[in-house]
């Protein structure tokens, strides 16, 4: 601004307050919890000591939150802290747990892999490179309401499968997946099972204690931690570790799998984050089914196309089609209200179809008037009226 000698360069006043809209995207990504933020910043500026210095008590103090919060990171899963690998996040910790396999699919000639079509393409892409490198891949369809049959999975299975990768929750629909039941299916079989656990760790207690899960991804910023941290279980079959080969090669660290200094500040969030929702899961459930219920009751009054089977969805996710009414022109009508988005925030950039509704077999139409509305335990209250009567009118 350019300061006028002479003239009021005082900066104009807003009398009517500017309103942010509710924040309704939390499947994109989370709110970080204030007493998640507190340590996080402590560790940032007061114990920001090195976990690989050995000499002095700052590295102590930073070794000792990290061992912490393998124990903490671990405990939902059931898993010990030493298969705890820290990562940047799902897309890292997947990336390691698809190519880090490569190598020992090649040794052993066991060249296929069976996912499903709604992966996130964090999963798809790399499994996708697999391919391009000679592998087989088999791609399970969903049933209509958006979940993956374990039947179907346990078809798809050959002697040379070296790898089963299927999601917990689906991040566009918040469809719960039949991760026990495909585990079971693997009982007799030498698979390595993958669950990319981003949309629900944490948030679904005992979800993930089967111990025929071989390798679960987590999310830190899913789960009101930080950006730029996550994790990778890979838990041992007796006393043998997942033949997984780093994908970073340097000083060694997190086992020789993932080399590079440990974010110490943030690896402290992930452990306090895991820890807070495991403690308060129950409240922080009756939160979001309270929001869920009043959303519910508002939209009554559209006709609207739920995409996802209900019975089967997360309490804090909602995707739904408002016939005539496209999911670009909604979002636009409903910024002022609420933030909310259409699909994966990965490939929000460059419209394109959902590859997940695409692949649940919906109508075009239905899929380019899809929305996704997800909430937290943090999401204050939302004038859900407002939004319905928004949707009607542009319809």
């Amino acid at each position: 601004m350019t300061i006028a000698p002479g003239a009021d360069n005082s900066v104009p006043s807003n009398d009517a307050a500017v309103v942010s809209p509710v924040y309704l995207d939390c499947n994109a990504t989370t709110p970080i919890d204030p007493a998640v933020l507190a340590e996080v910043v402590h560790y940032l500026q007061d114990d920001f000591g090195n976990a690989g210095s050995r000499t002095h008590a700052y590295g102590q103090r930073a070794k000792e939150r990290v061992n912490r919060a393998r124990e903490q990171v671990a405990a939902p899963a059931g898993a010990k802290p030493e298969e705890v690998i820290f990562t940047s996040g799902a897309t890292e910790s997947n990336n390691l747990a698809i190519l880090g396999l490569e190598q020992a699919g090649r040794e052993s000639g066991r060249m296929h892999i069976v996912t499903t079509q709604i992966e996130h393409k964090a999963v798809l892409e790399p499994i996708r490179e697999l391919a391009r490198r000679g592998f087989e891949v088999t791609e399970v369809a969903p049933t209509p309401g958006g979940w993956i049959d374990a039947d179907d999975v346990a078809t798809a299975l050959r002697d040379d499968t070296i790898l089963v990768s299927v999601m917990a929750v689906n991040n566009e629909t918040g469809v719960i997946q039949p991760i026990e039941e495909i585990a079971r299916s693997l009982r007799d079989r030498e698979a390595y099972f993958h669950v990319d656990g981003a949309q629900a760790y944490g948030k679904l207690p005992k979800f993930f204690e089967n111990s025929r899960i071989d390798l679960i991804s987590v999310s830190g910023h899913k789960l009101f931690a930080p950006k730029g941290i996550g994790a990778l279980i890979a838990r041992r079959r007796g006393y043998t570790r997942v033949p997984l080969v780093p994908l970073l090669v340097g000083g060694g660290q997190e086992r020789g799998l993932r080399s590079g200094t440990l974010p110490v500040a943030l690896i402290a969030g992930l452990g306090s984050a895991v820890m807070s929702a495991m403690k308060e899961f129950s409240a922080r459930n009756a939160r979001v089914l309270k929001i869920r219920d009043e959303a519910m009751s508002a939209f009554a009054s559209l006709e609207v196309s739920f995409n996802g089977d209900l019975s089967r969805t997360m309490p804090h996710t909602l995707n739904l089609s408002v016939p005539g009414v496209d999911s670009e022109a909604a979002i636009v009508n409903l910024k002022r209200i609420v933030a909310v988005s259409n699909g994966s925030a990965c490939t929000s950039q460059v419209y394109e179809p959902s590859h997940v509704l695409v692949a649940m077999g919906l109508e075009d139409q239905q899929i380019s008037g899809a929305i996704r509305f997800s909430w937290c335990h943090l999401t204050p209250d939302t004038d859900w009226e407002a939004v319905a009567i928004s949707l009607g009118r542009i319809r």
